[in-house]
């Protein structure tokens, strides 16, 4: 089965695995609903880790970077239903539901959802579409069951209003902080502009103005030093590293570990 499975394309995905898998990195553009069926899901981010199983629901908000782990557990396999909450539906169903667009949002980037008898029915639901892609939900019905679960969403929490219907452009953000913290991650630079709240040209020229160099090499030596730091003080292994450093493959970490350092990560010790 391909993983993930589109249930309504672009909206409604289904993922299905029997492994383990760790996606390097996820830039989270929309707001997303995570329904846990079965295993383990975790989120890493720059600033929390959280981990949810069977039954448990997340609330993971728009404009991020992290880093999610799919984990089958013993005696089950690992079955996750994704809603991306894309703005342009949630402006529509704002405006359906006369919904007043509140202040932006300040809360938590992430929410765990508590149970109810009423997501828990809406779920239930939307399995049989997940586990039987070939019946395709339509198009019309599918737009349905997302706006079903936003408005069960704030019957179940109301102060959700403010996440869901936040429809502020980002803000600009100490570049610093956020690159100190986020460096680690393999996304294109414009994304880096665009979650900072600057255009790609302002990006680059307030990024020269804090670092004195270019997003791409500062990136590129940021992430070799934390790797001389863990090779040499935590014992890590090249094999460990390199994905969660940003790096695309072993090769390409060792050959550019060496050019900067004069020898291979394994000839390091």
């Amino acid at each position: 089965m391909t993983n993930p499975t589109e249930i309504l394309p672009g909206v409604i995905f289904y993922s299905y695995l029997s492994t383990m898998r760790k996606d390097t990195v996820a830039f989270l553009q929309h707001n997303t609903l995570v329904l846990q069926v079965s295993g383990q899901f975790t989120l890493d981010t720059s600033s929390e880790k959280i981990s949810m199983r069977q039954g448990e629901m997340l609330l993971i908000g728009k404009n991020q970077l992290g880093q999610l782990t799919k984990t089958p557990l013993p005696g089950e396999d690992y079955e996750t239903i994704v809603i991306s909450l894309q703005e342009d539906l949630l402006r529509t169903i704002a405006l359906e539901e006369q919904v007043a667009i509140p202040q932006k949002y300040v809360g938590p980037s992430n929410i765990l959802i508590p149970g109810n008898d009423f997501l828990r029915g809406y779920f239930q639901s939307v399995i049989p579409y997940a586990r039987n892609p070939a019946d395709m939900i339509p198009t019309a019905m599918g737009i349905l069951k997302v706006k079903e679960v936003v408005k069960l969403l704030l019957h179940t929490m109301p102060e959700l209003r403010s996440f869901l219907f936040d429809f502020s452009e980002p803000y600009k953000i100490d570049l610093e902080k956020f690159m100190l913290s986020n460096f680690k991650f393999n996304v294109p630079v414009e994304k880096f502009a665009q979650l900072t709240g600057r255009s790609l040209a302002g990006f680059k020229r307030d990024f020269k103005r804090t670092f004195g160099t270019s997003p791409r090499h500062w990136l590129q030596e940021r992430r070799l030093t934390e790797a001389l730091h863990l090779l040499e003080k935590k014992n890590k292994k090249s094999s460990e590293i390199y994905l969660d450093l940003g790096f695309e493959s072993l090769s390409h970490f060792s050959h550019s570990f060496k050019q900067k350092f004069g020898k291979a990560p394994s000839q390091w010790f």
